[in-house]
């Protein structure tokens, strides 16, 4: 089971995290401060650590992350914080965070990155995995970058290679679309374009032959899913 630190000094926002995480199946410890959760990953083992970027005292989160990879403890870290500026991302990434959540968020959102980083942490830790990935039918050569659905080859622009790859590492797992435009595009989302769409379509179009199901998914209000069964 994933056991998970919360690192949030809000009440109200560390109860509602809690329930959710608990809801997804995870187990949760929850403090208020920087100094009793450092003292926390000090002790426990964890499997995650969210953490909140204004913490009260003098240790914030950024304090926290730093003494953490300090301290040779590579959890990965999902930064929460209500400034959204691109610096502060930046910041707080180079700090030695594996992800960034803006406050107010979807509770949907924050399960999908929590478990995209558990995914990525199995695959950093299996690098022999890392050769090819296989989503039923559909299969990418991670050594000379083709992809094949069955015994079909499929021809993809870079971008859409790009998206698809990011698709199979996180099959059956929701995709935001911010999610996707940080990770594909490596720009902050803007909810006015439709590029994220467009390319999903060109994608749907080359990977799905005729008589063959759909893999790619719309979630309404939440992203895409590309589901492992065909």
């Amino acid at each position: 089971m994933t056991h998970v630190l919360v690192i949030e000094d809000d009440c109200a926002t560390a109860n509602e995290i809690e329930a959710a995480l608990q809801d997804h199946g995870f187990t949760v410890i929850c403090v208020d401060n920087g100094r009793e959760g450092l003292s926390q990953a000090f002790t426990d083992r964890f499997d995650l650590i969210v953490l909140d970027r204004m913490l009260p005292g003098t240790i914030d989160g950024l304090g926290v992350l730093t003494a953490l990879r300090a301290a040779s403890i590579a959890t990965p870290v999902l930064i929460l914080s209500a400034l959204s500026a691109l610096d502060e991302r930046v910041r707080g990434l180079r700090a030695g965070g594996d992800d960034y959540l803006t406050k107010p968020f979807e509770f949907i959102e924050l399960t999908a990155r929590l478990d995209a980083l558990m995914r990525r942490r199995s695959v950093t830790s299996n690098p022999e995995r890392e050769s090819r990935l296989k989503v039923g039918k559909l299969e990418i050569d991670l050594l000379n970058r083709s992809v094949r659905r069955g015994d079909r080859v499929i021809e993809l622009l870079p971008r859409e290679y790009a998206l698809l790859e990011h698709l199979m590492r996180h099959a059956d797992q929701v995709m935001t679309r911010t999610m996707l435009f940080e990770t594909v595009w490596n720009y902050s989302y803007d909810e006015h374009t439709n590029v994220i769409e467009v390319h999903i379509g060109r994608l749907r179009r080359k990977i799905d032959g005729e008589g063959e199901a759909q893999m790619i998914h719309t979630v309404r209000g939440a992203g895409y899913v590309l589901r492992s069964f065909e």
